[in-house]
């Protein structure tokens, strides 16, 4: 059904899993496409209430693929730079509750990804990174006010504008996560959360996640995010843009 993840149901548990453990996961077009699908696929199945999200192998995601939206394309350039807004946007409005189970790194558009899941727990191995600006692109898929939303805007603009790591303890810290957990234990705090939730009744559920949502809505919207792709694409064809982002990559490859 999917190339690049896994959709299963167990009762009222879904798993939502990214399933290229061997690159850490990265979200390349076609990644994005399938998991605005999942998402909707999940929406079909009225028993689950709760769908848990992660990354196969030793990390949550590596981030947008850049190779992937370089290449050939069955979309236009526009319509492959604004997949991840649409994931984003998919995934949030999904009926039933997410729990983003972040280990290892979670970088870029992984953590875009994560911001829009209901709830985040994390190991304490968990590193962060939002390395768009010194790859010469802006943060986009919604990530700014998504950023804003969980962080503040302070925060945000610190973390995005200097692309610096952070861990798991800062990240909790801030108010990303609900809550960070050894890593041998991860797995076992996020389904005894799923399995609490999925004992409530489903209407009370849905009725706290959009009500949380449209709240949220109001202080800082995503709506304007349409708008997102047109910077990603302004960047990959300005020279000053692409010359960051070869030298970053440069840089990169020299193991810095």
């Amino acid at each position: 059904m999917f190339e690049t993840l896994l959709a299963e149901t167990e009762g009222a548990i879904g798993r939502l899993t990214l399933n290229r453990p061997e690159k850490l996961n990265p979200l390349s077009t076609k990644t994005l496409g399938e998991l605005a699908r999942a998402a909707r696929w999940f929406d079909e199945r009225p028993e689950v209430k709760v769908v848990i999200v992660s990354g196969a192998g030793r990390s949550f995601s590596a981030g947008a693929d850049l190779g992937s939206f370089g290449g050939p394309q069955e979309v236009s350039t526009r319509e492959a730079a604004d997949m991840g807004r649409e994931m984003a946007d998919a995934l949030e409005a999904m009926r039933a509750l997410s729990i983003a189970a972040i280990r290892g790194w979670c970088v870029g558009g992984g953590v875009v990804l994560a911001a829009a899941c209901d709830l985040r727990l994390a190991a304490e191995d968990a590193r962060f990174s939002i390395p768009e600006v010194d790859l010469g692109i802006p943060l986009a898929w919604g990530g700014i006010p998504r950023l804003v939303r969980e962080i503040g805007p302070a925060l945000a603009k610190e973390l995005v504008l200097t692309c610096r790591p952070f861990d798991a303890a800062e990240a909790r810290a801030a108010g990303f996560l609900n809550r960070v957990v050894p890593g041998d234990a991860l797995d076992d705090a996020v389904l005894d959360l799923a399995r609490s939730l999925a004992s409530k009744a489903s209407h009370t559920l849905t009725s706290t996640k959009r009500h949380v949502n449209a709240v949220t809505a109001q202080m800082v919207g995503v709506m304007r995010s349409w708008s997102d792709a047109d910077g990603l694409v302004t960047a990959f064809s300005d020279p000053e843009c692409a010359a960051a982002r070869k030298s970053y990559l440069e840089a990169r490859g020299r193991g810095r």
